[in-house]
């Protein structure tokens, strides 16, 4: 046998006499008629004249017909289409070409939305053409699915170039992740590097998804001069997720914005440096002094938290320092707006959707495809993102008041 798979002389699911509908076999014929016509009026309107009829101004001739398979909404159909020549201006003839069905369209463009949807809901490329393939009588296959989310292409890279003067921009949140994707033939880990920012109504908005082999700092200087070259106006706060790569790529553009630390990247940081049995302890402690109700007994109790891990484990106490003033900067806002500040939680939920979106894809065909279906699923509306807590007061500055670091 030259084949893996067992061939059967049983009638597959959901075909023959019993699951015939006259309906949609009646509604297809119809469409044909209603699709040959439309076509039909567009070449008369081009040529002045009806089919068979004579006119003094002619302005061009039928050529026959061919025959063209289309599939849409209402299914797979096949069409004949007009051929015709049209006079042209230096006496010569040229192809007359439809607007309504244009060269080599073999599908309506709704259909080739329900497959980009399809494919963004987190269906892989086979699966799609396994979903689709009955009600499109197999015209959806593999191949297909790859060659229409590549027209998708085209709005991503309009996006990545959009003048970014307009937006009224107040806050960044920046982070990074890691996916797989084949490279060379070999599945390879790249990062994507993905800009966050707040509007000032308290709206999200993605400013920025780009492929990178890293989080170095040249990386992300890579992605914020672009950014400001775009027209990005300097932001009054911004979130990061402590990479250090990062970090001094930002001290470095902009020294004097206030900057927040993670409070959920720092807990992991001291859980690390924690033995397993002190965690639940550590995690209660650290609670208790990030989320305290105001900067003053978030002061006392990390003054607190210090004394005590000090003593129980040195290196707990020096992951905290280590953080500096940076990881209670969120307390230099309106209190209002501690939940939002705190955490890069806005990005991680994109990532963690992002994930679970692709998981059916050990490995994505490309870096690119990985950063324009990072920015498909949220222009595509399948994820939307709704605005920060505390968004009324995001029109008042952040204080100049830091909390007392000496413990």
């Amino acid at each position: 046998m030259d084949s893996n798979s067992t061939s059967t002389d049983t009638a597959p699911l959901f075909a023959g006499e019993a699951w015939f509908d006259p309906i949609e076999a009646g509604l297809r014929d119809r469409v044909r008629g209603f699709i040959e016509e439309m076509i039909e009026q567009e070449l008369a309107a081009a040529l002045g004249r009806e089919r068979y009829a004579r006119c003094a101004d002619n302005k061009g001739f039928r050529n026959g017909t061919r025959e063209r398979q289309l599939t849409g909404s209402f299914g797979a159909v096949t069409i004949q289409v007009p051929r015709a020549r049209l006079a042209a201006g230096d006496g010569g003839t040229r192809e007359w070409r439809s607007a309504v069905l244009p060269r080599y369209a073999r599908m309506t463009r709704q259909v080739e939305a329900l497959i980009a949807g399809a494919y963004l809901a987190g269906t892989n490329t086979r699966r799609v053409k396994r979903a689709l393939g009955a009600l499109f009588k197999g015209a959806v296959g593999k191949d297909v699915v790859s060659r229409t989310w590549r027209k998708v292409k085209g709005d991503c890279e309009a996006w990545a170039r959009r003048d970014l003067g307009g937006e009224d921009v107040v806050r960044l949140i920046l982070d990074g992740t890691v996916v797989r994707v084949r490279l060379d033939r070999r599945a390879t880990s790249i990062s994507l590097l993905v800009v966050l920012g707040v509007r000032r109504d308290g709206q999200k908005v993605l400013l920025a998804v780009r492929n990178m082999g890293g989080e170095s700092e040249a990386a992300w200087r890579g992605v914020l001069d672009d950014l400001i070259a775009r027209g990005l106006r300097t932001p009054e706060f911004l979130i990061i997720d402590g990479a250090a790569g990062l970090e001094r790529a930002l001290t470095a553009l902009w020294p004097a914005v206030p900057t927040q630390r993670c409070t959920v990247h720092k807990h992991r940081n001291l859980l690390a440096h924690a033995p397993d049995a002190l965690h639940e302890e550590v995690s209660a402690d650290y609670t208790d002094m990030i989320y305290a109700a105001t900067p003053k007994e978030v002061e006392t109790r990390r003054r607190a938290f210090l004394r005590k891990w000090r003593l129980r484990c040195p290196a707990v106490a020096v992951s905290l320092e280590e953080a500096g003033e940076r990881l209670f900067t969120f307390t230099r806002l309106p209190c209002s707006q501690w939940r939002s500040a705190r955490t890069t939680n806005a990005i991680e939920r994109l990532h963690e959707e992002f994930k679970r979106r692709i998981k059916t894809q050990t490995v994505l065909p490309s870096a690119e495809t990985a950063a324009m279906l990072f920015w498909a699923l949220l222009a595509s509306g399948q994820i939307v993102m709704r605005k920060v807590d505390g968004w009324q007061s995001l029109a008042e500055p952040p204080s100049t008041k830091i909390i007392d670091l000496a413990a």
